[in-house]
């Protein structure tokens, strides 16, 4: 996992008995990663620290739990929501992981890095929500408990059906992380009124492979376009499955389907307030289950099926993650960072010819996305809305292991004072946003060129 785990202040949300146990959860954590780096490590040392990094959390939870009722947060519901999530699924599936692979080195990574990664983004998010009185909107639509466990239910039992498979739910909060190599399936339907449902199925390509592509051809290593088609039509039955258990879904139609690129998912799934997010370990790969609802549709460059195109549509598809993944390796990356959907879609169509993009429209999934997949250069709007460039930058600075990703602002203020204080905090440059876009590209070629300063 790179660097260490270790606290930061920027965690704090200023109430001492929750800041001072999440310290505690980080030096946990962080000598189970000391424990897990070292060749001769003990299996009953591991497991005693899972064990009490497990105790602690949920102490923890309860202590949290009792100071939002004690303040009247109107939070707490959907707060102690997430804890049971993380209690009662996740936490479990990753023990039985570490059980079944005997703490060997990448189960224990895996394990840090799910924990690691939900107790920061808890703690970025959620807890900071409770010291400023708001909810976090992301969850605030999500289906009862009860509905998310039997939609949970239906897919184990469907998944076992149909690749005799043992699924493990590890998460009903999937908040769109990438994992593994991915096949973005997004079907959109409609209900005589009008009402959009959109469903994303997530399927990690090694589990399409194994399942799917080992009945078509027991020697597949990779998709290709007759395993890809043969997918399709596996996950629209598992729709169509999943409709016979709930009535709210019986009368809609399917209207547009599509494939999907990590990035347009992405930029998709922020923009919803899930309904239900589900994420398995099914033991050949991750797959995960999205359901949305909306009155609005969100249009994507996504490759867009119906039957006259099918083949055509999901060869290219399957051709261009090839030649992405090919020349990824050989392409600097670069993260875009900026709230405007019109400006990431220009400096997109730029870059994304000489450059591997990344795109993201607030601080959190910048810092996701760079936990993710580090960027060799960050263009970050310097007048970002709630969260600007000046504490986006603080950050990634704060952190060990990212100080040193090279940043430029993006700024539409080139007055004398504004470029002062762009300058104080000493980023590798600024660009104008007035800047023609051949101008900016011949900017951030120049940076790459010289690894110099872009000053525009």
């Amino acid at each position: 996992m790179g660097e260490k785990l270790v606290w930061n202040k920027r965690y704090e949300i200023g109430v001492e008995i929750i800041d001072k146990e999440h310290k505690k959860l980080f030096r946990i954590l962080g000598r189970l990663f000391d424990f897990g780096q070292q060749e001769e490590k003990s299996q009953w040392v591991c497991q005693e620290a899972v064990k009490y990094f497990k105790d602690h959390a949920l102490k923890h939870f309860q202590d949290e739990e009792d100071y939002m009722a004690s303040i009247g947060y109107k939070g707490l519901e959907t707060h102690a929501r997430l804890h049971r999530n993380f209690r009662e699924t996740t936490l479990p599936a990753l023990e039985r992981e570490l059980e079944q692979m005997d703490y060997s080195e990448n189960a224990i990574e895996h394990f840090l890095g799910v924990c690691a990664g939900w107790l920061v983004g808890h703690a970025l998010v959620e807890d900071q929500a409770i010291v400023s009185g708001t909810v976090p909107e992301r969850w605030e639509n999500l289906l009862p408990e009860e509905e998310q466990a039997v939609m949970g239910q239906v897919i184990v039992s469907q998944l076992h059906s149909m690749f005799l498979l043992n699924p493990q739910q590890i998460s009903n909060c999937y908040g769109g992380e990438k994992f593994g190599n991915g096949i973005y399936y997004r079907l959109i339907y409609e209900t005589e009124e009008k009402k959009r449902w959109e469903f994303f199925l997530i399927f990690e390509e090694q589990l399409i492979v194994s399942t799917i592509g080992g009945v078509i051809d027991a020697k597949a290593k990779a998709i290709d376009a007759l395993i890809m088609n043969a997918a399709r039509y596996t996950a629209r039955q598992l729709i169509e499955y999943i409709k016979e258990h709930f009535p709210s879904l019986a009368d809609v139609e399917i209207k547009e389907e599509q494939l999907l690129n990590y990035e347009q998912f992405q930029r998709i799934f922020e923009k919803h307030k899930p309904q239900c997010s589900l994420l398995f370990d099914t033991g050949k790969g991750y797959f995960a289950y999205c359901m949305t609802t909306s009155d609005t549709f969100e249009s994507e460059s996504g490759a867009s099926i119906v039957m006259e195109n099918a083949m055509d549509k999901v060869e290219k598809y399957l051709s261009h993650n090839k030649a992405e993944r090919a020349t990824a390796s050989e392409k600097k990356k670069v993260l875009l960072v900026d709230d405007s959907e019109f400006m990431l879609m220009m400096l997109h169509q730029l870059l994304e010819k000489d450059y591997e993009v990344v795109t993201a429209t607030s601080g959190l999934s910048a810092f996701r996305s760079i936990t993710l997949s580090r960027p060799d250069l960050i263009l970050l709007d310097y007048e970002m809305p709630v969260c600007n460039g000046e504490q986006i930058l603080d950050m990634i600075r704060s952190e060990k292991g990212f100080a040193d990703i090279p940043i430029i602002f993006l700024t539409n203020r080139v007055d004398r004072e504004s470029v002062k204080k762009v300058i104080r905090l000493k980023p590798q440059g600024y660009l104008s946003k007035s800047l023609s876009p051949e101008l900016i590209k011949k900017e951030v070629d120049r940076f790459f060129n010289n690894e110099g300063k872009a000053n525009s």
